[in-house]
C-alpha cells in the first residue's frame, strides 16, 4: 500500500511540474491576430520572452504564424492553421531579428527584435 501511495504521489508531481515550470519561465508578450494583420506588427523583447499569438474570438478567416527570416541557428517553427479562439506560443532565446508571416495571406507579417 505504501508503495502505491508513493507511486501515485510521484506521478501527480510529474503531472503538475509543467504547470509550475511555465509560471516562472520569463516574460510573455501577447500578439493578436486580426483579419490580415498582427497587432502589434513590431515588437522588441528581451531574450527568454515568450510570444503568445492569440486568434481573436469570432475571427472567421484561417491564419497561422510561420517563422520566416531568423537569426542564424534558429530552427523554423509554425503554428497550426486556425481561426478564432486559438492561441500559440513560442519562447525566443536567440538575439536578433525574427520575421513572422501568415502562410495564407501575403503581406500579413510582423517583426520581433530580441535583445
Amino acid at each position: 500500500m505504501r508503495r502505491s501511495v508513493i507511486a501515485v504521489s510521484a506521478l501527480a508531481a510529474c503531472a503538475l511540474a509543467p504547470a509550475f515550470a511555465g509560471a516562472s519561465s520569463g516574460p510573455v508578450k501577447t500578439v493578436t491576430l486580426h483579419d490580415d494583420y498582427y497587432s502589434p506588427s513590431k515588437l522588441t523583447v528581451r531574450s527568454g520572452t515568450t510570444i503568445r499569438w492569440v486568434w481573436q474570438a469570432g475571427l472567421t478567416n484561417t491564419h497561422d504564424v510561420m517563422l520566416g527570416a531568423r537569426p542564424r541557428g534558429v530552427k523554423t517553427f509554425m503554428s497550426d492553421y486556425a481561426a478564432g479562439g486559438y492561441s500559440y506560443k513560442h519562447k525566443l532565446t536567440t538575439r536578433g531579428k525574427y520575421t513572422f508571416l501568415c502562410d495564407l495571406h501575403q503581406g500579413m507579417k510582423m517583426t520581433v527584435t530580441v535583445k
